[in-house]
């Protein structure tokens, strides 16, 4: 009777352990969290491991000269970096990326948004955009050049050619798509145009605008290399210029990966950046 009771007693006892994690309903589990991250992973790692099984120099089925393989395109890295002469042409190309597309921000964004908001700008200005915006702007690197020289500013010229109209297209939908409830709530409190813009206009227009951000990226990295393939004393567009004029394939695609590394990582800030805008938004379970 004795150890029944003192048996009954203990099983009464509260435990003293540490409490067990408690998952708040709706919140993500960490596999959820990362699930993309580990699915692009693993897709990566597949198609590379496939694409060297098919250029492994025992069995290759195409020449090297066609299709490298990641070895081959590792060892030309390799030999590029000691060679020193990445640094000077991710400099040059990275100035060239840089500041045109910083340009275009400056200047596609406040007035794509100026043209969503003021219809009769909108009347006078989307004539003259959908005209440039049709323009394959690679088309006008000749004539760039023959304006500014081989120099950087042609570069420029066509990095933020490339870049603006998608940015400033995207800002004008985003501010024609905003819920006009939200304005005339504002409006109603009193605000006046400049408060519109800070408090309402700007914050439900960010994914449009960096919608338009990852295009104007993609653009402006196309129009880098292309205005270097063109006519260029340094650059990555260069070197796979001169890579391909000289039948080196495996360093025509380093000048590829190096480019496409670069558009992933911005487009992941942009992604990061739209995540902190829309955290109030639900995430869907």
């Amino acid at each position: 009777m004795a150890f029944s009771i003192t048996a009954s007693t203990a099983a009464r006892e509260p435990q003293t352990g540490a409490p067990a994690p408690v998952r708040i309903p709706g919140q993500p589990s960490a596999l959820r969290r990362y699930e993309g991250l580990i699915v692009g992973a693993l897709a990566v790692l597949v198609f590379v491991a496939i694409w060297q099984f098919v250029a492994w120099p025992s069995h290759r089925l195409m020449p090297e000269l066609f299709l490298p393989g990641p070895i081959d395109i590792a060892s030309a890295f390799g030999a590029y970096i000691a060679k020193g002469q990445i640094w000077n042409d991710l400099w040059v190309s990275g100035q060239e990326l840089i500041i045109g597309f910083l340009l275009a921000i400056v200047v596609g964004l406040p007035l794509g948004m100026a043209i969503g908001w003021y219809r009769r700008l909108s009347y006078a200005l989307d004539p003259f955009v959908t005209f440039f915006n049709a323009i394959p702007r690679v088309s006008l690197t000749p004539l760039f050049i023959i304006w500014f020289g081989i120099g950087i500013n042609s570069k420029l010229a066509v990095v933020f050619l490339g870049a603006v109209f998608a940015i400033l297209i995207n800002a004008g939908v985003g501010v024609r798509n905003l819920d006009p409830a939200l304005i005339k709530a504002a409006r109603s409190f009193g605000a006046n145009d400049l408060q519109l813009f800070r408090t309402v206009v700007l914050p439900g227009c960010v994914p449009y605008i960096l919608a338009g951000f990852r295009l104007g990226l993609a653009h402006a990295l196309t129009g880098v290399v292309v205005a270097e393939l063109v006519a260029a004393q340094a650059g990555i567009g260069l070197m796979m210029a001169t890579a391909g004029a000289t039948f080196q394939t495996s360093r025509v695609f380093v000048g590829l990966v190096i480019i496409a590394v670069t558009g992933v990582l911005i487009t992941w800030g942009f992604s990061q950046i739209e995540k902190r805008f829309q955290s109030w938004k639900p995430t869907p379970t």
